[in-house]
């Protein structure tokens, strides 16, 4: 009786001496083997991908950088900063000749300060992905999603030993627009 009733109120709605080939081709009764199963092509032809071999559940495609990441650690993460940096000559500050502005959309370089006491720089161990920084040393782990895509061939680090820091600068990895470059 559904069917009947959403045909009545099709035919209401449409406006009059308007009909389409599809229309007119479509066979609107309701079936009574009409069910979830009968949506969808013929059986066997589904675009189910049929599974594989190996006993993997996921492939390493799909799996986000930076889940690998082991969050069950005890260790507890460092104090750590993230500092936008530009490169800025003398025509852009005095001139202002460049269309470069003071925010973040302007920054070449992303630095992360990371607070290690007590720590050796023999110890610590440092990973860069394009989106993911992993810092570890026996006191301390930090996993962190970076802000935006980096290069992280060209990055560089340093240790800070007075103050027990290590400072990793990262290359910025965007488009820049004719506004933000």
């Amino acid at each position: 009786m559904e069917g009947v009733s959403i045909t009545a109120l099709a035919e209401l709605l449409k406006p009059p001496g308007e009909e389409t080939e599809q229309e007119s081709e479509l066979d609107v009764r309701p079936s009574p083997y009409a069910n979830p199963g009968s949506i969808g092509g013929a059986a066997g032809k589904s675009g189910v991908v049929p599974p594989k071999a190996s006993k993997d559940i996921w492939s390493e495609g799909e799996v986000p950088v930076g889940q690998q990441f082991d969050y069950d650690d005890p260790r507890p993460e460092p104090e750590y900063e993230l500092v936008f940096k530009q490169a800025v000559t003398t025509e852009d500050v005095f001139l202002g000749m460049s269309l470069k502005n003071p925010t973040t959309a302007s920054c070449e370089d992303l630095v992360v300060r990371i607070k290690l006491p007590g720590a050796d720089f023999k110890q610590v161990n440092l990973d860069i992905t394009e989106s993911f920084l992993d810092c570890r040393s026996p006191q301390f782990r930090l996993g962190l999603h970076l802000p935006h895509r980096v290069q992280p061939d060209t990055s560089k680090a340093r240790w800070l030993s007075d103050k027990e820091i290590l400072e990793v600068t990262l290359k910025s990895n965007r488009d820049y627009d004719f506004i933000n470059y």
